[in-house]
């Protein structure tokens, strides 16, 4: 009787005893920042909703839908389809951790202050306006060299705008001009770019980070009339090729072909993608959108991944996770797996000059034949750019299935 009692009575003072709490991102606005190169930082804001999900923001771009998952006094952040995420403990309000992608061992220090909306910091007036065009090229460690061009917005202080290359824009970029030092970043879950620059007379001057494993330098001069090369130029069929040939697996293990019969007598698309890739991302999203418009026409569209996923499994794994997370109904076949390497990538589809972009587009008539193909993607941030590249998709597509 008298055990009884008292395991009676520890069980009501276990019951009474309050649990442990878990502790969780508060709801609001945070300065996050990461650790790039030469003392630098590249800041960006996110904000905590009230059903605890996470919105990042780039200028006018909001990225939604993160996936926040606790484990005791840590914190994870996953975005949308892409590996890379944040592994942080909380310090009071603030987070401390770092920003990890595994495939390619990298790993930044992360920073992330609550109830802060200033992105770069400033504290002298403006004294340089570089709204409009700029004509760029950028050095690389080894001498590379590479040509762009700046499309920015200044009002009063804050920043705006993107850089294209020939291979595609680096997003949405926001930032800040310091009397004249000029700075702006962009992060988007698996790409975090910084660039700093002087203005002196109409030049700019700077460099370009891409997470702490990258820097560039830059020049800059205003010119309203440059253009970069065009797109359906960059990449072509080497002499003694008339067609593209492929044979690679989707994640059924089924090996895909231009052959099959899925593919006979129709206009096919063909996507040179990864799914590590924001432009890649945000093309597959435009072509989701056409192919469930015009796919009970003569039409296939069917994608080649080149992921730097370890292994197949993770590759297929992160194949997966784009289709669900788009609703894409044409496969997705994976091309390569453990790098992106464009070169070989080439290797892959020796019938091309190169691979010089994710995304690449090709254009293939119903009797097979290559009619165009398209290097890279400007996206929504390039404004007019991304308008002209949709009606002239619609116009070539709609012609080759009216053939």
């Amino acid at each position: 009787m008298q055990k009884a009692f008292l395991l009676i009575l520890l069980l009501g003072i276990i019951s009474c005893k309050p649990k442990q709490t878990e502790s969780k991102l508060k709801q609001g606005i945070y300065r996050a920042t990461l650790d790039v190169m030469d003392d630098e930082v590249l800041p960006f804001n996110f904000e905590v909703l009230v059903d605890g999900s996470i919105n990042l923001f780039n200028a006018e771009e909001i990225i939604e839908d993160n996936l926040v998952r606790y484990r005791n006094d840590s914190v994870f952040i996953n975005f949308p389809v892409f590996e890379g995420y944040i592994a942080a403990t909380l310090e009071g309000n603030n987070l401390r951790g770092e920003y990890i992608k595994e495939s390619l061992d990298r790993v930044v220090p992360f920073y992330a202050e609550f109830d802060n909306n200033t992105r770069f910091e400033t504290n002298v007036e403006p004294v340089v306006n570089i709204s409009g065009v700029w004509e760029m090229v950028f050095t690389e460690a080894d001498s590379t060299t590479f040509i762009a061009k700046g499309l920015f917005k200044q009002e009063d202080r804050k920043v705006t705008g993107t850089i294209r290359t020939t291979t595609g824009d680096y997003r949405f970029l926001e930032g800040v001009a310091n009397g004249n030092t000029i700075k702006f970043s962009a992060f988007d879950g698996t790409h975090a770019f910084l660039f700093t620059a002087t203005a002196i007379d109409s030049v700019l001057q700077g460099a370009f980070y891409s997470g702490n494993h990258y820097k560039a330098t830059f020049k800059a001069k205003r010119n309203a009339n440059y253009e970069l090369p065009h797109e359906d130029t960059l990449t072509f069929l080497k002499e003694g090729y008339d067609a593209l040939a492929f044979s690679f697996p989707d994640a059924n293990g089924n090996m895909i072909s231009l052959d099959d019969l899925e593919f006979k007598d129709k206009v096919v698309i063909v996507q040179l993608m990864g799914t590590w890739c924001p432009n890649c991302l945000e093309e597959s999203k435009l072509y989701k959108t056409f192919y469930d418009t015009y796919k009970d026409k003569n039409i296939a569209f069917v994608a080649l991944a080149f992921e730097y996923a370890k292994t197949e499994e993770k590759a297929f794994a992160g194949i997966k996770r784009l289709q669900n997370r788009l609703g894409l109904e044409y496969p997705i076949l994976l091309a390569q797996y453990g790098t992106s390497d464009k070169e070989k990538a080439q290797e892959k589809l020796p019938m091309l000059n190169h691979v010089l972009s994710y995304p690449t587009t090709l254009f293939i008539d119903k009797l097979g034949k290559v009619r165009k193909i398209h290097t890279g993607f400007n996206g929504a941030a390039t404004g007019e750019k991304f308008s002209s590249f949709k009606k002239e998709f619609t116009a070539f597509v709609e012609q080759l299935l009216s053939e």
